[in-house]
């Protein structure tokens, strides 16, 4: 049996991520590829529920490293339960977000530390990482604009942190493409739609090139 390839896309808010993430899937199940599309936090019933927890926090809501515990154990069942299985059985998984958003939101931005979320990840998950991660960038004008036409006035615990954080997000993606060329992959999320689609397509088949067709 040919053994399935995992990849996740990652970057900031408003990035395009979920578009891209489906259109890619899209296209793989078109050229006669087994898809699972997937999504973090989330995938499973469990990570659904820690999911709700995160964005919809009771109370005051979590502290950092509340948060990037709840995020590990949301991967660790998404992992054992959909996202390994997969793989074994041949399937290429499509994930919107996955460990890099951990180590970008609570590792970086919410200063838990790099370390101490790839250590949450080793016990959790047995350190499974993607075979390609797709990290898309935009201007903060283009973003903007995407949220307004998203979200309107309504956000999440998360999304609706402030500016600084957000930064610090994506200044910690843009240091992971640089510090990790072998698996971080950098696309231009700007332009149309399909635009982004045809660059995500050309920058993953020259990694994985087997798959083009």
């Amino acid at each position: 049996m040919t053994q399935g390839r995992f990849i996740s896309f990652e970057g900031g808010e408003g990035m395009g991520k979920s578009t891209q993430a489906r259109l890619l899937a899209n296209f793989l199940e078109n050229s006669g590829t087994s898809v699972v599309l997937t999504r973090e936090p989330g995938g499973t019933p469990g990570a659904e529920a820690i999911r709700e927890l995160l964005l919809h926090p009771p109370g005051e809501g979590w502290e950092a490293e509340a948060e990037a515990l709840l995020f590990a154990a949301a991967r660790s069942d998404h992992v054992a339960r959909l996202i390994r299985p997969a793989i074994h059985d041949g399937r290429w998984v499509i994930c919107d977000r996955y460990l890099d958003s951990s180590r970008a939101y609570q590792g970086r931005a919410g200063q838990v530390g790099d370390a101490a979320v790839r250590q949450l990840h080793a016990i959790g998950s047995h350190g499974l990482l993607p075979d390609a991660t797709i990290v898309l960038r935009a201007s903060t004008q283009q973003v903007e604009r995407r949220l307004r036409e998203r979200d309107g006035d309504e956000t999440d615990a998360i999304g609706g942190r402030e500016n600084s954080y957000h930064t610090a997000v994506n200044s910690a993606f843009e240091a992971f493409a640089s510090e990790e060329p072998d698996r971080f992959l950098m696309v231009d999320g700007e332009g149309t739609i399909e635009e982004v689609h045809q660059r995500v397509l050309d920058v993953l088949f020259s990694f994985l090139p087997e798959k083009r067709s």
